[in-house]
């Protein structure tokens, strides 16, 4: 086994700290996110039988920006460029919640409380 680089034990020592840990877990988490996202929009370009170019042109995107995106190890590209991507291969990027909150009503001087549900008959 290799002894570790002083790169690596610095992070090693840096990912015990709980808040240290926490912003790299968040930071870890939004770049699969992303990478996802980008990943799933070539799928669909190699499905409708696009190439890269073809679908930059399509996008109104330079084709080298969009190969380097889509060969990238890790992108990150702007919503522009996303949505850009997505109407040209016919879809739309939208945000919808995690989860799903229970829905709530203001009361009396704005406190918010969860709105009734009707009685089951």
């Amino acid at each position: 086994m290799r002894a570790k680089t002083g790169a690596e034990r610095f992070f090693d020592a840096q990912r015990k700290d709980a808040d240290y840990r926490a912003a790299y877990d968040e930071a870890r988490e939004r770049v699969r996110r992303t990478d996802e996202l980008v990943r799933s929009l070539d799928t669909c370009r190699e499905a409708r039988g696009l190439t890269k170019a073809e679908l930059a042109r399509q996008a109104g995107l330079p084709p080298e920006a969009v190969r380097r995106l889509f060969t990238m190890r890790s992108p990150n590209p702007t919503a522009g460029t996303l949505v850009a991507l997505a109407g040209a291969l016919g879809l739309d990027v939208v945000a919808v919640p995690k989860e799903r909150a229970p829905r709530t009503s203001t009361g009396a001087r704005g406190v918010t409380k969860p709105k009734k549900r009707a009685a089951a008959r």
